[in-house]
């Protein structure tokens, strides 16, 4: 069965962006991009929401192209292009973007049909919406977080507080020489309050 993998860039204190979407905290580096590039390799389809959608269409098939851009990011800029790509949006519009199918809304029964489908994983990048339903939903098989070594104090939580207790197991971490650690988690049962 595929696998769906929630890969998000965090902060510390668990934030994806601060309160304007601000993305000026990150530390890029090559361990990271290799990361990045290994798993869209082993990675058949992208499942987003609306906006991220438009951004990475916005931009990925730009860089694929551009030849002043590192060999390292126009692989990668290639995979995540030719990629399947399904997008939520309950509105229907979606930004121009080969092979992306339209998905109104997040249905259990339907992600659980493209679990089944043959291929390969099916990975979540931002679109907090999304990877809310899914966690709501228990659909998420492993969260792949590059913590880096920021703290915000204010902006957008990857776990909405809404989504209450969330209980993970550690699968492996890698520290990167930025200071940026891949942790890889498996969703866990929450365990239950004792008296």
């Amino acid at each position: 069965m595929r696998k769906i993998i929630v890969s998000m860039w965090t902060t510390l204190d668990g934030l994806v962006a601060g309160p304007d979407d601000e993305m000026d905290w990150l530390h890029p580096d090559d361990q990271m991009q290799a990361y990045e590039n290994e798993l869209v390799a082993s990675a058949d389809t992208l499942l987003l929401g609306r906006i991220t959608h438009a951004d990475f269409a916005g931009a990925w098939p730009e860089m694929a192209a551009d030849p002043s851009t590192s060999d390292e990011v126009r692989a990668y800029a290639r995979r995540v292009d030719s990629m399947a790509k399904m997008v939520v949006s309950k509105s229907g519009r979606t930004a121009d973007w080969n092979n992306t199918e339209l998905l109104p809304e997040l249905r259990p029964q339907t992600v659980r049909s493209l679990k089944e489908q043959d291929g390969h994983d099916i990975v979540v990048y931002g679109s907090l919406s999304v990877v809310g339903t899914l966690a709501a939903l228990g659909l998420v098989d492993e969260y792949h977080l590059l913590v880096h070594p920021t703290v915000l104090h204010e902006g957008k939580p990857l776990f909405a507080p809404a989504l209450g207790a969330v209980s993970l197991g550690l699968l492996s971490a890698d520290p990167f020489a930025s200071g940026v650690v891949l942790m890889r988690y498996r969703p866990e049962p929450v365990p239950a309050a004792t008296p």
